[in-house]
């Protein structure tokens, strides 16, 4: 027997200093910290962070911070992350929403052609002789499914993408933030700052 099945965890690292935490985010926004976009770099190396991660993983932001006075980063930082995921998550559920409409029209629209054309045949079959209309009949038959699988298919294996970003992006916007305090070294004889 297996034990207890243990989730995987995953650190998102994050130095918090004077110098670095503006590189965390887009240079032309002159908008306060904590409602700045994220730049591009440090969304691409959340994203890469997690490329390997399962479903069950659990993220964590680990922020570092050298010096006492780096803490006053931790909030402004976090909040900005968490907005621009919530951004996203609400981006992504629009789009998926957008897509379950136009799909389930394409599957409306191709179900009132298929019984058109299936309304159609029934009148002029009983016009023609019996061969012909059974030749009718399965050409409709193959022509029906030709134009009611795409949205059947859709319906069906398109939608998982949508839920695995939402998952992921959900994960992201709500994930732990641990704080890590590091101490520099100062000089040659290795003297730690306090």
């Amino acid at each position: 027997m297996s034990g207890p099945s243990k989730e995987k965890e995953y650190n998102i690292y994050v130095r918090l200093d004077e110098q670095t935490v503006h590189s965390y985010f887009n240079q032309h926004d002159p908008a306060p910290l904590y409602k700045r976009q994220l730049g591009h770099e440090f969304e691409q190396y959340i994203y890469n962070s997690l490329l390997t991660s399962s479903r069950d993983a659990v993220f964590k932001y680990q922020f570092i911070c050298l010096d006492y006075a780096d803490k006053r980063f931790i909030a402004p930082v976090t909040q900005a992350i968490r907005s621009h995921f919530n951004l996203k998550i609400y981006l992504k559920q629009e789009e998926f929403r957008k897509f379950k409409i136009r799909t389930f029209r394409l599957l409306v629209v191709s179900l009132i052609i298929v019984l058109s054309f299936q309304a159609v045949l029934s009148y002029i079959g009983g016009l023609m002789d019996e061969r012909m209309s059974g030749a009718l009949h399965n050409t409709l038959d193959v022509f029906s499914w030709v134009i009611l699988w795409k949205p059947i298919d859709r319906l069906i294996f398109y939608w998982n993408p949508f839920k695995k970003d939402l998952h992921l992006l959900e994960r992201l916007a709500n994930a732990e933030v641990i704080i890590l305090e590091k101490t520099k070294i100062i000089g040659k004889d290795n003297k730690k700052a306090s």
